[in-house]
């Protein structure tokens, strides 16, 4: 769809765009609608993202990982967007917890968890968001308390991605009750616990196949050794990988919209009215000249993103207004796409309703749109 080359690209990221793709395309798209029933996919999807180098691609080698750079990252989420399987198997939230591990964990911790989740093999969720906490985390009340050579854990999380088939959750705590500012740690705990427990498994507007769960931990134990970097400063840790987390979320923004785009202007191309097709009328092709203009400037900017993370740039402001822009770009473009498709577009078995019900929650996890323009606005270039 793009009028120019993308630079940042070189040849081995365009074959793997062409390989993951067919991928998606042959094996996980014909699923969508049985995963969509019963609320996840499949997990030996899990693995065989994993065969494709898929799964955490910018893990070392020396972990098991491709050791691939954030090119092909942007690729694959890129392409899973466009897809229209983004929210399958909550794939980022996995990767993310796995950069959480490389970055900050143990070496004891790196070893026994990062070949496992390049494999596939075990599933990572993060538990923050809590009933009477959501984008402000010092307001969290699970706790964990210092017992010997334990923390003993008891809160409860809600609106949890992979909650239901995660085998280990990163799960935000309060370890400093005293502490005005921070006292928060991450912590591994894996799902076998005693004490810890699932809930709801949560019914979304939209991501079916992707699980979402009420969590709850009582008296859950788990060995000092599992906090991931250092005790209380976990909110530090978090803010520092939020950058990538919402390129991400801009990645996959960029695909979703390309993949309305072109779905829409085969429908328009097909269907008529008042004999002729959609696609001849100029209010069509007025609107569609403007979504492949939004789209080409999204490209563009997250390009831009995806070179400064390369190289270590990559601002908060930077991925808060990538995040904030691309997410708002897709909801316009899909809803107007959803719009040419007219009464079609409302149903369900239309791949344009599907994307629609999936591109809300994008302005929301991640921090909402809100939250960017809030964060934005403290950068010093404003005031420049």
């Amino acid at each position: 769809m793009s009028f120019s080359k993308r630079l940042i690209y070189g040849s081995e990221h365009n074959l793997l765009r062409e390989e993951i793709s067919r991928f998606l395309a042959s094996e996980v798209v014909p699923h969508l609608e049985r995963w969509e029933e019963q609320g996840h996919a499949d997990r030996d999807t899990w693995n065989r993202l994993g065969d494709l180098g898929a799964m955490c691609p910018m893990i070392p080698e020396s972990y098991g990982g491709p050791g691939s750079d954030m090119r092909a990252c942007a690729v694959i989420y890129e392409e899973m967007g466009r897809c229209g399987v983004a929210g399958v198997g909550g794939v980022g939230v996995h990767d993310i917890v796995a950069y959480y591990l490389l970055n900050n964990g143990s070496e004891e911790l790196k070893q026994h968890w990062l070949p496992k989740a390049v494999a596939g093999e075990a599933l990572f969720a993060v538990a923050m968001t809590e009933p009477a906490a959501g984008s402000d985390l010092r307001g969290i009340r699970t706790r964990a308390e210092r017992d010997g050579d334990e923390y003993v854990i008891n809160g409860s999380k809600i609106f949890i991605t992979n909650g239901i088939t995660a085998d280990a959750i990163a799960v935000v705590c309060r370890t400093d009750p005293t502490a005005e500012r921070g006292g928060i740690s991450l912590i591994m705990v894996e799902t076998n616990r005693e004490g810890f427990k699932r809930g709801r498994h949560l019914k979304k507007l939209g991501q079916k196949s992707q699980d979402a769960a009420e969590l709850f931990f009582e008296d859950v134990r788990v060995p000092v050794s599992n906090v991931i970097g250092e005790e209380n400063r976990g909110l530090n840790l978090l803010m520092a990988e939020l950058p990538f987390e919402r390129l991400l979320i801009g990645l996959t923004a960029l695909g979703a919209a390309k993949g309305a785009y072109a779905e829409t202007v085969a429908y328009v191309q097909e269907r008529k009215a008042f004999g002729q097709p959609v696609a001849s009328f100029q209010n069509t092709r007025y609107t569609l000249a403007d979504l492949r203009t939004q789209i080409e400037v999204g490209e563009a900017f997250v390009d831009r993103c995806v070179e400064a993370h390369a190289q270590r740039e990559l601002t908060t402001e930077q991925a808060s207004m990538c995040k904030l822009w691309l997410t708002e770009m897709q909801d316009k473009v899909v809803d107007a796409c959803l719009q040419l498709h007219g009464g079609y577009g409302y149903m369900w078995e239309y791949p344009i309703a599907k994307r629609y019900a999936d591109s809300r929650v994008q302005r929301i996890y991640g921090g909402t749109s809100e939250i960017m323009k809030e964060l934005i606005s403290r950068s010093p270039l404003l005031d420049s």
